[in-house]
């Protein structure tokens, strides 16, 4: 989530542009990071390194009566990740009537959901569970690409599915057209190549550094504390956050604030209420999410510093990344009638079906039109020959 980390530099930025700008907000201070040089840590000599192979994560609490209510709420939190967001692609691929753009991306964004949980949950169940926090260079990498691979393209994903809406209401007899399945799967490929490519590149940028001041890191691995680790020059990498930061984190919010604009200036040109409410109830479930990931991180990071930003950081970290996938498959079935639908024929499908009474009772009823109308009762089942004898004069005493 290069938006998320962009903000992180930039508030460690403003010490190092003097007491008179130090009161700037996050969104202000990469504006004069690009013209006011910056003091660069110091090389330290070869022999003074003492280069480091693993990392120590720092978890949320080192207090040791806190680890059993993390465990189980972090799994809980994980289970219902899991389960919510396979019941949501299950009924997208079952349900022929869900087989549409709008659900195509909310296919794919469950699927992301998944993946981004998976990313940092499952190792921090690990640490508490063995009490051993150490994770190897090679695996803090690992984290670092999969959680900003998958942050960012949540964000992209919430961009196409605000396209898909803008379409589907300001060019409404087009919209079969405009969004076929090429231009669909022309949409999330691109998405899936740029987020993989800013991953990549911070990753790439991330190998080269030395690391040598120190070996804990907070609760999972990131881009700004590792750098905080390193003794090589990081200029390139900050400077690279900083353009990733305003591409990757302003392209996608962009996007979905101008397709908006657009959705609302032609709903107010309806001119029943019948019909506004119908073009805003298609809405509802984009704008939660939205609301929910771009609010958290402006309420976290767009405010002045203070000695506690390292716990923003974190609180930020585990709503973008634990809490709003979980929330999601929650928000599209209970606001979503279609989804509602498809995930109730999907539990019926799956749900055992109960014996009747008469299976239990080896009986049958036979039906009325072979029948008399006098003659309407329940028989006994007749047994084979050659098992009567087995089964006794049950049937007959």
């Amino acid at each position: 989530m290069d938006l998320m980390a962009f903000s992180q530099n930039s508030i460690g930025f403003r010490g190092k542009l003097g007491p008179e700008l130090a009161s700037l907000t996050p969104g202000s201070v990469w504006f004069f990071s690009l013209f006011v040089p910056t003091r660069q840590r110091p090389y330290m000599e070869p022999e003074n390194q003492t280069e480091i192979s693993e990392f120590f994560l720092q978890g949320l609490s080192e207090k040791p009566e806190h680890q059993t209510l993390l465990f189980t709420m972090f799994l809980s939190t994980y289970l219902v990740t899991i389960i919510g967001n396979v019941l949501i692609i299950l009924a997208i691929i079952t349900d022929s009537h869900l087989h549409t753009p709008m659900y195509f991306f909310l296919f794919n964004l469950s699927l992301v959901d998944i993946l981004l949980s998976s990313t940092t949950i499952p190792k921090m169940l690990v640490n508490i569970q063995t009490q051993s926090r150490a994770i190897t260079f090679a695996g803090c990498l690992t984290q670092m690409y999969a959680f900003h691979l998958f942050g960012t393209m949540d964000s992209f994903l919430l961009a196409v599915m605000a396209i898909d809406r803008f379409v589907a209401i300001v060019h409404l007899l087009r919209y079969l057209v405009l969004m076929c399945p090429r231009v669909c799967g022309l949409l999330l490929g691109v998405s899936w190549v740029i987020t993989n490519l800013q991953s990549l590149i911070h990753t790439c940028l991330m190998v080269q550094l030395t690391f040598c001041a120190g070996s804990e890191i907070s609760h999972f691995c990131d881009l700004m504390p590792l750098l905080k680790l390193s003794c090589s020059d990081t200029h390139t990498n900050e400077l690279m956050i900083f353009a990733s930061g305003i591409v990757m984190g302003t392209s996608p919010l962009s996007c979905i604030l101008l397709s908006y604009i657009r959705i609302f200036w032609t709903v107010f040109k309806i001119p029943s209420a019948r019909g506004k409410w119908k073009a805003f109830s298609t809405c509802g479930s984009h704008l939660t999410v939205v609301s929910l990931f771009y609010g958290t991180i402006f309420a976290m990071y767009l405010q002045p510093t203070s000695p506690s930003s390292s716990q923003k950081d974190k609180a930020a970290t585990l709503m973008c990344g634990v809490v709003i996938p979980m929330l999601n498959p929650f928000i599209y079935s209970l606001q979503n009638k279609d989804v509602k639908a498809a995930l109730g024929k999907l539990i019926g499908k799956v749900a055992i079906p109960c014996p009747r009474p008469e299976q239990f009772l080896d009986v049958y009823h036979v039906p009325g039109s072979l029948l008399g109308a006098r003659d309407r009762e329940m028989h006994p089942i007749p047994y084979p020959r050659g098992v009567q004898s087995l089964a006794g004069n049950r049937d007959t005493e």
